[in-house]
């Protein structure tokens, strides 16, 4: 894959997107994004590969929104051309897990992006804000509902209003963030991390991830309804009788193709 605004690699079964405008600090735009949900897709049905994982620089994830492109449009350019709702969200259809892995600054749409992934590590530098309200809008990619879901109402309150940003350990310390570690060690550790998830059967990983989203959709009742049909559902699939017999026989299990 060749993109103007993303470095792709790969490591084993563990791909990485990094997004990559260093001049605008990765300030996301049309083309960025546009490639973004190409890169996504395209992971998503490569068999090859088991677990993404969407990073920045090691200065910045991404600042936000590309405000200089974006500075002069007016209502009907953004509601007409579903500005964001077009081409931002395609990480959510993903069925893979996605980590977000953060360094620096993740702002604005940045921070929103950041959310949209399954979970997210940390640097011991990063930092994270929806300062929209400082140029005059309110978040558009979802900052004033998934940050209250995962932060608690009154520090999403504060961020949203004050403008303010919290660091990695304080992210930490609400649940935003996953883990954090020394910058000089975060992709090696987040790779790492990346590494035991694809490790592991991907038509569980995937379920899972899906059951942890229904959470968020659904009452109590009928999510603990939806994760057990998966549960039934999953004995005498290959991904369970190997992972049973495996245990019993007190050795490794091969989830290689499951």
């Amino acid at each position: 894959m060749d993109y103007a605004d993303l470095l792709i690699e790969t490591h084993g079964k563990v791909a990485v997107i990094r997004l990559n405008r260093p001049k605008a600090m990765n300030a996301l735009n049309d083309n960025m994004m546009n490639e973004l949900g190409d890169a996504l897709r395209r992971f998503d049905a490569d068999s090859n590969i088991g677990c993404i994982i969407l990073t920045g620089s090691d200065k910045v994830f991404a600042a936000g929104a590309d405000i200089a492109a974006m500075a002069n449009y007016d209502y009907a350019d953004t509601y007409n051309g579903n500005y964001i709702g077009r081409n931002w969200e395609h990480i959510l259809d993903v069925r893979k897990p996605v980590i977000g892995v953060v360094a620096g600054y993740a702002l604005g749409g940045g921070c929103e992006l950041a959310m949209m992934c399954d979970f997210l590590i940390a640097a011991d530098s990063a930092k994270f804000g929806q300062p929209e309200i400082t140029v005059g809008v309110t978040p558009g990619a979802g900052g004033t509902q998934r940050l209250p879901r995962a932060i608690s109402k009154s520090k999403a309150m504060d961020m949203l209003l004050t403008a303010r940003m919290i660091d990695a350990a304080e992210a930490e310390r609400t649940g935003l963030v996953s883990r954090v570690f020394a910058a000089d060690k975060l992709m090696e550790e987040a790779i790492g991390v990346a590494q035991i998830i694809a490790a592991k059967p991907l038509s569980v990983a995937m379920q899972i991830k899906d059951c942890v989203n229904r959470a968020y959709e659904t009452g109590l009742t009928e999510g603990v309804r939806y994760e057990r049909r998966y549960f039934q559902a999953g004995f005498g699939t290959p991904a369970q009788k190997e992972g049973m017999s495996a245990f019993l026989e007190k050795r490794k299990p091969n989830f290689e193709g499951l």
